[in-house]
């Protein structure tokens, strides 16, 4: 073993004199720190990452390890974090040392800024480190600014480049398919590179999702284990870096795929790079996503601190097929069930190529005559009648060739001028590089809101990914496209959140494909897949739950998989942003009557559910049950789901402990414990507890029975 906790300590035989070295710049969270040192040739290396030390001064005892922003072209033989192309053909970069100073935002954080330059060509790195101490949240991110006098080309320009001397790597990745997304699979890191990326663009993350957990000399567990979380907040194409080298020693490299993506910038333009967020947990993965959910809802999640309206869709129980009759019978049902909105989903504009399949009407942004003769506006006054809100589906990034936008504008569309387009689900994206394709997008919200200000609800959707690399806009700055269609989608959003600050939206593409912090500072929520199969979902949920609060997460009670009992389906839908997706013809009245209950009880339960810490308790990966808890803050009430999915006979004959420990209570307190929403309405008693024997001994929660599903609520006895 090289290490004891996150970055080598090999300095332990380092006699007890030192001198405070003045040339430290340390960066500090309530519990980790992150630790350079200039060196005599003005050279910055990485001396530390790891728990904070009590004596600040003991850093110095720690040997330096590599050098911090590693550059092409120089003596390191591995994969560097910046790559420039000077205009007298060299393509070397050296960094030296310049100055650094700290000062506190607004938000209460407190942010480093490191400035390094190349002596030689004067351009000049300046490297941010944004902290949030008491979430022990890290953000880092670089600017990149030409100090030439022609020209540079960015080859490669990374968010962060952190270093590890550890005994052993155990990277766990959060990849699958539509349908299939955030599947946790967890390998060795060996001897050489390991990267997970995508160039999918606007649906950057259908096939891998854009965080990782790095478990450190052994693997993790929920409560034990040092551990590394990091995310990339950018809604394109990204790259993780993981590299190994002769010596064992790891790089993680983050930043944008470089990927088609090489930058050129003008003498005195400056290039910033998306932001690299992570933390270091030595309370294994738990802790990890409770520091994520915490600095989230405070810092980072549009609304962050405020609940989330429960809803009922149209999409699964009409699709394109509905009429404004329809709908307002819908309204009646949501009305019926208890939610806050109805939301109204594809299909529902163009005339000259009515939307009455995915193939036509993309873009045309006027509703259907014959569909909805009296417009969106005498929806949102039925949703009004009805003692709810009205939301509304758009897909404004996208275009059919077949519309009367693409007929109007084709040079807007995303294409090769020379070449057979390639259609995803029947259509192209427009070019959001283009400031007149920006005002288009603003405009399909702007026209919306201003016709029927009652809207309150949007479910941005995003379907395809880019293809027919080409801008008729950048023309001969191609390589610029993947990068400024992101930038040209933030500024959309931002005039959006700009005038109407009301507006809560949720983050949609196809499912997962769209799943990251940058992105949900502009949405209320996300949308992790279009599979609703119950089961499905607890395992996509428990992956998405590794980085992202339940609030995020939308959760809809649909038909899929009808197998599964309805109160299995809410279940698991309660533990994110309760919805539904469901028409009472679908359901018996007795599961109409349990949905009603359960809208209740989730009403009921929501400042736990969506405010409260999270435990992941029993994993679906590890046999036939699973389980998680959500704990109110301050030692407060709190809520247990568990599921049981194809229990083995009498397999707790053979299983010396069955109960669920639960974790995150006070051990002195005492709790009540009874199990709740259950399908004949009665809620019923299984005693009191006290914290300790709760999370020492524990309870048994699970049964044989194959499908079933509790709800078990905990509250502290006064």
């Amino acid at each position: 073993m090289k290490t004891n906790s996150f970055i080598t300590l090999a300095a332990m035989m380092i006699p007890a004199f030192y001198g405070y070295a003045e040339n430290l710049i340390v960066i500090e969270t309530d519990n980790i720190a992150l630790v350079y040192d200039v060196a005599d040739d003005n050279r910055m290396y990485q001396r530390y990452l790891g728990k904070k030390l009590q004596d600040t001064k003991e850093y110095s005892l720690i040997p330096n390890g590599p050098e911090a922003h590693l550059t092409h072209g120089m003596e390191d033989y591995f994969e560097p974090a910046l790559h420039i192309n000077h205009p007298d053909g060299n393509p070397s970069t050296l960094l030296k040392y310049k100055g650094h100073e700290s000062s506190t935002l607004d938000d209460g954080a407190i942010q480093t800024v490191i400035t390094l330059a190349d002596p030689v060509y004067n351009d000049e790195v300046k490297l941010f480190y944004t902290v949030y101490p008491e979430h022990d949240i890290i953000k880092t991110h670089t600017t990149i600014t030409n100090g030439e006098k022609r020209p540079i080309e960015l080859e490669k320009y990374a968010s962060s480049m952190l270093h590890f001397s550890n005994g052993d790597y155990y990277l766990t990745q959060f990849n699958g398919d539509w349908a299939s997304e955030a599947n946790a699979i967890e390998t060795k890191l060996e001897y050489g590179k390991k990267q997970l990326d995508t160039k999918l663009g606007t649906r950057a993350n259908l096939f891998c999702s854009p965080f990782f957990q790095l478990a450190l000399d052994a693997p993790a567990s929920e409560t034990s284990g040092d551990i590394l979380v990091g995310t990339l907040a950018w809604t394109g194409n990204y790259r993780f870096t993981f590299e190994v080298d002769h010596r064992g020693e790891l790089r993680i490299i983050s930043g944008i795929n470089p990927y088609a993506s090489q930058r050129t910038l003008a003498k005195g333009e400056t290039f910033t790079t998306p932001e690299f967020i992570f933390t270091l947990s030595n309370e294994g993965r738990g802790k990890a996503s409770r520091n994520f959910h915490d600095w989230a809802r405070d810092h980072q999640l549009y609304k962050g601190n405020e609940t989330r309206m429960t809803l009922l869709n149209n999409w699964e129980a009409t699709y394109f097929d509905f009429n404004e009759e329809k709908l307002k019978n819908l309204m009646g049902e949501a009305k019926e069930l208890g939610v806050d909105l109805f939301l109204l989903d594809d299909g529902w504009f163009g005339n000259k190529h009515p939307r009455h399949n995915d193939t036509q009407g993309l873009g045309d942004w006027e509703p259907t005559a014959d569909k909805l003769p009296n417009g969106i506006k005498a929806l949102t006054e039925a949703a009004k009648a009805n003692g709810i809100k009205f939301g509304i589906w758009i897909e404004p990034e996208m275009v059919n060739p077949r519309s009367e936008l693409f007929e109007k504008h084709p040079d807007w569309a995303i294409s090769f001028p020379n070449r057979e387009p390639y259609y995803h689900r029947h259509q192209l994206v427009l070019d959001l590089t283009n400031p007149e394709v920006q005002d288009y997008v603003f405009g399909v919200v702007d026209r919306l809101m201003t016709e029927n200000p009652d809207i309150a609800f949007m479910k941005w959707d995003c379907n395809t990914p880019t293809t027919n690399i080409y801008s008729h806009y950048e023309k001969m700055n191609q390589t610029h496209l993947y990068v400024d269609y992101v930038r040209g989608l933030y500024n959309v959003l931002q005039r959006v959140q700009d005038k109407y600050p009301d507006l809560m939206m949720m983050m949609c593409s196809g499912g997962g494909g769209r799943s990251d912090y940058e992105g949900l500072k502009y949405f209320t929520e996300f949308w992790p897949s279009d599979d609703t199969d119950p089961i499905e979902r607890l395992y996509i949920q428990w992956g998405f739950s590794q980085i992202f609060p339940s609030k995020t997460l939308c959760s809809h009670v649909t038909t899929w998989n009808r197998a599964t009992p309805v109160k299995f389906r809410t279940n698991v839908a309660m533990m994110g942003k309760l919805g539904f997706d469901i028409k009472f013809d679908d359901m018996t009245p007795e599961e109409v009557a349990y949905c009603r209950r359960a809208v209740a009880n989730y009403n009921a339960l929501k400042p736990i559910i969506l405010e409260g810490d999270l435990y992941r308790l029993v994993s679906p990966y590890e046999g036939e049950h699973t389980a998680t808890m959500y704990v109110g803050k301050n030692d407060g009430d709190a809520v247990v789901f568990t599921f049981d999915l194809n229990p083995r006979y009498k397999q707790f004959i053979w299983k010396s402990d069955a109960n669920v420990r639960l974790q995150g209570l006070n051990p002195s307190y005492r709790y009540r414990v009874t199990e709740i929403d259950r399908t004949d309405g009665s809620d019923l008693p299984l005693g009191e507890y006290s914290g300790d024997y709760l999370m020492t001994v524990g309870l048994p929660l699970f049964t044989l029975t194959r499908l079933n599903s509790r709800v078990i609520t905990l509250n502290v006895i006064q």
